[in-house]
């Protein structure tokens, strides 16, 4: 799965963004200095305000200055604009995935502004699409999909076709990649929601596998893929500085995304698994366990459809989508925003850095998350 990644950002993902305009321009660079740099490196890339008074005496600097060098470093580790859109359309999802979980879109002022890169990725847009669709054409095929009661008929002398085995391999291969790639990214404010995620999810898929559940699986792994093609999609209507498309497919993504988790969901996948599945082959100990693990998963779902529904809530009082509520630790405007070129940070004027905007510039839109 990495290698497919790796492959379809350099041959396909990259020439669309070039084809659209997209620039790799990065964050501006920081000011060589041997001092801030050992404090970032080997004590903290966020020093506190008492730390920043006593830099700020040994160098000779004002508080301001310091904080937008701090700043400015932490952006450099941050992905251009061109490489967010080509891991967006290539293979690596969001949270979601999602993963895949919800992310911020809004508007990016290219070579200005870096947005904050997930540290938790996902299988994006292609794989999404992909699989989502694999996942229909299977489905609409099989007798669990019109009549839930067919999960647990015969069970669990109930017997795995090759496409059903593929499509767990497939979707087992992905849940992989994210946790693997999860500890490579930049870290998030939810990095430990979404490592509960991929825990449970590979977990539920190995389970559900293993004990034969596999058919009431593909109901869960389809439902949970129906939203994640939108979000990239939007996302990258989003790289593009198409804000009009990217809000509107954020607004059909937060719609199917609540529709399906909080409400098909429950009352569908749960309702058979809860309750027919009872009635029908009645409990046993591998049925607690599944259940267990799959109102984990529905909790989780609670916790993004909040995030959504508050990023929905800001964007009508502002006019469009703007900032994650769940976003990188660098995504917020006042840290993204860099300093003019040609500004030398020693002639910056001298702050206590405890002014509304705690010594940071706010010099344009807010920037968006990946």
């Amino acid at each position: 799965m990495l290698m497919v990644r790796l492959i379809f950002e350099r041959f396909v993902a990259k020439p669309c963004a070039i084809a659209l305009n997209i620039q790799a321009n990065g964050p501006q660079i920081a000011q060589p200095n041997a001092i801030l740099e050992k404090v970032f490196t080997a004590i903290t890339k966020h020093p506190d305000e008492k730390r920043l008074e006593g830099l700020s005496k040994q160098l000779d600097w004002d508080v301001r200055s310091i904080q937008r060098w701090f700043r400015q470093r932490r952006n450099q580790e941050k992905p251009s604009t061109l490489k967010r859109f080509c891991e967006s359309i290539g293979l690596e999802r969001n949270p979601l995935y999602l993963q895949g979980v919800p992310v911020v879109l809004g508007k990016i002022e290219m070579g200005t502004k870096q947005a904050g890169k997930a540290s938790w990725r996902r299988w994006k847009f292609s794989f999404g699409l992909y699989i989502f669709t694999y996942g229909v054409r299977f489905l609409k095929k099989t007798p669990w999909l019109w009549n839930t009661r067919h999960c647990w008929y015969n069970y669990p002398y109930q017997p795995l076709t090759p496409d059903l085995h593929y499509y767990y391999i497939l979707e087992l291969s992905f849940y992989w990649s994210l946790m693997f790639s999860q500890f490579t990214d930049i870290k998030r404010k939810d990095f430990g929601v979404m490592f509960l995620h991929h825990l449970v999810s590979i977990f539920l898929i190995t389970f559900s596998y293993v004990n034969n559940m596999a058919r009431v699986g593909t109901l869960v792994l389809c439902l949970h893929d129906s939203a994640d093609a939108l979000l990239e999609a939007a996302k990258m209507a989003n790289y593009a500085k198409f804000q009009k498309i990217c809000d509107l497919l954020f607004v059909m993504f937060a719609m199917v995304f609540i529709t399906t988790r909080l409400g098909i969901f429950p009352l569908w996948v749960l309702n058979t698994t809860l309750f027919e599945s009872w009635e029908i082959v009645g409990p046993y100990p591998s049925w607690w366990v599944f259940n267990l693990l799959l109102l984990v998963i529905q909790g989780l779902n609670c916790f993004w459809s909040y995030l959504i529904v508050k990023i929905a809530c800001k964007a009508i009082s502002k006019g469009k989508v703007s900032k994650d509520d769940r976003s990188d630790i660098e995504s917020s405007s006042d840290e993204e925003d860099s300093e003019p070129p040609g500004n030398n940070p020693h002639a910056a004027t001298t702050t206590n850095g405890t002014s509304g905007t705690n010594g940071y510039l706010l010099t344009g839109p807010c920037s968006m998350d990946d």
